[in-house]
């Protein structure tokens, strides 16, 4: 699995977002989440998520993540909470994941 992974939104912008580590943990700061699945024909976004904690996510995304051993959560810092709402729906219009929240916890 890659350390970095770019989704291109439904308006053609690029978004970085990185691999959390197996049993790591991430700073209770916000910004998106996605639970992503790659294999031979590119990837399958499972999931996405905006959050006020990017600590929880890991117990945010345990539903799609156990759902498919193959799949994957990576993170994507934001500071404005109006650009991580954006981000998020531009990335969900693209990709259209089976779970979606686009709450700040």
């Amino acid at each position: 699995m890659r350390e970095f992974v770019d989704l291109r939104g439904a308006s053609g912008s690029l978004y970085r977002f990185r691999l959390w580590p197996e049993g790591g943990a991430h700073p209770p700061i916000a910004g998106n989440y996605i639970v992503l699945k790659e294999d031979a024909s590119g990837v399958k976004l499972l999931a996405a998520a905006v959050t006020g904690d990017l600590s929880q996510a890991g117990v945010e995304a345990r539903k799609a993540l156990a759902k498919d051993s193959e799949a994957r959560l990576y993170t994507r810092l934001n500071v404005a909470r109006a650009v991580r709402a954006a981000e998020h729906d531009d990335i969900v219009q693209a990709y259209k994941p089976a779970m979606v929240n686009a709450g700040e916890a």
